[in-house]
């Protein structure tokens, strides 16, 4: 696939982004590039192949919920600045 200047010109204007004149030029090659290595892409056989979120096969390593004993609620409670007996106390927020 060909790109033009004004293409170029068009995509950055509808991404924001302000190409100087000199950039233009440099900028259609290398999404011409792009775009030639896509089609190349596009022409390979991907029957059967099935979709990756990764390049390896990655999994999780959680472990296992398991009931422990926590830190009490007056033990948590001293460690703050400001509490009323049940919790911290925090400025109000709107």
């Amino acid at each position: 696939m060909k790109i033009t200047a004004e293409e170029v010109i068009y995509v950055a204007n509808l991404a924001r982004l302000n190409l100087a004149p000199e950039e233009v030029g440099p900028t259609t090659e290398q999404l011409g590039r792009i775009l030639a290595y896509v089609e190349k892409l596009d022409a390979l056989n991907t029957d059967g192949v099935a979709p990756a979120t990764h390049a390896l096969a990655v999994t999780n390593a959680f472990r296992d919920d398991e009931v422990r004993p926590s830190l009490p609620q007056q033990e948590a409670l001293a460690n703050g600045p400001q509490v009323n007996g049940e919790a911290f106390v925090v400025p109000r927020v709107i």
